[in-house]
């Protein structure tokens, strides 16, 4: 009896643990941002040009090669001052076993 309440409680505290790392990485967009990184647009300073044809709250990807020789893929979203702000950062794996 004991061990099936323990182990209940370990499985309740993994669960809780797996839903509050996806409330992490979803796709919203309401975090205050990633710091820049070498290769990011944002890397030296907002760019000088303003994106002023592309609506508030757009978002695009940015992708290059870090200082490591990894590959990055960026996404930014377009804030209503139009500065750019980094919303998702990926690296992208450095080889796959799947060559298909």
């Amino acid at each position: 009896m004991k061990r099936s309440i323990g182990l209940g409680l370990v499985l309740a505290v993994a669960l809780t643990g797996c839903t509050t790392g996806a409330a992490i990485y979803s796709s919203s967009y309401s975090s205050a941002g990633l710091a820049p990184i070498p290769g990011s647009i944002t890397y030296n300073g907002q760019p000088r040009t303003k994106l002023t044809k592309s609506p508030v709250g757009s978002s695009f990807p940015h992708s290059f090669t870090d200082q490591w020789g990894r590959q990055v893929e960026e996404i930014y979203v377009i804030q209503p001052d139009r500065t750019l702000r980094i919303a998702q950062r990926h690296y992208r794996p450095v080889f796959s076993l799947d060559d298909d």
